[in-house]
């Protein structure tokens, strides 16, 4: 018997009804998002240097015994850790998600509620943002952040008749905004704050929100921002230091670091000084490694160097946009609420990092995801770019007529 005749498909009847004729081919493979891949690839790249460069005086301290690698070297373990978790989070269908929405929502609340007990939370100059799970700290507003994106989605999804109610539409997810809201200024922290706000409205504007109530919304974020500013001190005097940076007080008081940040932009002039080169971050520029990271990335290679990093997180919004609206597209709304949501969270803390490194906005010290030193805020980034990588995946398998 011949090899050719071994394979070839039965042609016998059953009951006169012929069988189907077998198919070869096979279901085109799914490929990742090379261009979402690059960009967080070029992020990240962009933070290793800056992070060495702006640690790498540690070891220069008379006596210390930090090591000039040492933060270099935990800001790669931060990024293989959050990779390996990444990683995991792609292999969740976001139906899962969905499903278990609400309790997601509890466990915002109930992180948020943790770190406020004594003995469990950490406070540090003043603040009290951190769980210490022994020499480890988690920032606990970063994974807020996710699960805050994850339920204002699936709220949109499930409320999409009632979008032009106050009382239906637009209530619940009040209620759940100022208790998370109330508890992440008891930290404090007003910077996320306006970030959570920014997810919030964000989602809800997407999801067709009436526009009299989107208005009124904005118009109260604006207000309690104001009153938030006004009715405490430390914060009306940068916002006063913010309006004249260069006086004689503010420069050595409340602007110092406002100050130190516009020189490391003004000597990056067009090129930057070299890498490594920076004078700024010789003791000068305080929190050189993290809320003003891009101080540092400025003045070493200067207009060039801004606006790469500018041109990366353009693509990274803009692709997350583009997943998020395929999804919608293919009528998984959750999957698209979900893309565009990450989308607004990484375009408002990254417009807020490099408006304040600037001198655009008040000093606010906010992390600049994948590239600000901290294992908390880099592994909420990465969650949060593998969910747009499950659901590019999961678009991918409905075009082609798969299930997830």
């Amino acid at each position: 018997m011949s090899k050719d005749r071994l394979v070839q498909p039965s042609t016998r009847s059953w009951g006169g009804i012929q069988p189907p004729e077998l198919s070869i081919r096979r279901a085109r493979p799914i490929g990742i998002h090379w261009g979402l891949l690059m960009v967080v690839l070029g992020l990240l790249a962009v933070g290793c240097i800056s992070v060495f460069s702006a640690t790498i005086t540690d070891g220069w301290v008379p006596n210390g015994t930090a090591s000039e690698y040492g933060r270099v070297i935990k800001h790669g373990l931060f990024i293989c850790f959050s990779a390996f978790v990444a990683l995991i989070v792609t292999k969740i269908p976001t139906p899962y998600y969905a499903r278990f929405y609400k309790w997601i929502g509890c466990i915002a609340v109930g992180l948020l509620l943790l770190v406020l007990v004594p003995g469990v939370g950490k406070r540090i100059n003043n603040a009290q943002r951190w769980i210490s799970f022994g020499p480890v700290l988690l920032q606990v507003v970063e994974i807020v952040k996710i699960c805050l994106v994850i339920w204002t989605a699936q709220f949109v999804v499930e409320r999409q008749t009632y979008m032009h109610s106050w009382w239906y539409g637009f209530r619940p997810v009040a209620l759940y905004m100022i208790l998370l809201a109330f508890l992440v200024m008891m930290q404090p922290d007003l910077g996320s704050t306006v970030v959570l706000l920014c997810i919030t409205i964000g989602i809800l504007i997407l999801g067709g929100l009436g526009s009299a109530i989107y208005c009124t919304i904005i118009a109260l974020m604006v207000g309690f921002v104001a009153i938030m500013i006004y009715t405490t001190p430390w914060r009306l005097a940068r916002l006063v230091a913010f309006t004249d940076p260069w006086d004689k007080e503010n420069v050595i008081s409340t602007s110092y670091q406002l100050s130190h940040s516009l020189i490391a932009f003004g000597r990056g002039e067009l090129w930057g000084v070299g890498l490594g080169e920076s004078i700024e971050k010789l003791f000068y520029l305080p929190e050189a490694h993290t809320d003003f990271i891009m101080a540092v990335w400025a003045e070493e290679t200067g207009l060039l160097g801004v606006s790469l990093v500018l041109l990366l997180f353009y693509f990274l919004v803009r692709y997350a946009f583009e997943i998020g609206r395929q999804a919608i597209k293919l009528e998984e709304y959750f999957a698209g609420f979900l893309a565009q949501g990450i989308a607004i969270w990484f375009a408002a803390q990254s417009f807020i990092n490099i408006g304040v490194a600037c001198g655009a906005l008040p000093t606010k010290g906010l992390p600049l995801p994948f590239v600000s030193y901290g294992g908390s805020s880099m592994l909420a980034a990465m969650i949060g770019v593998a969910l747009l990588f499950r659901v590019d995946k999961e678009n991918k398998i409905h075009m082609q007529g798969g299930q997830v």
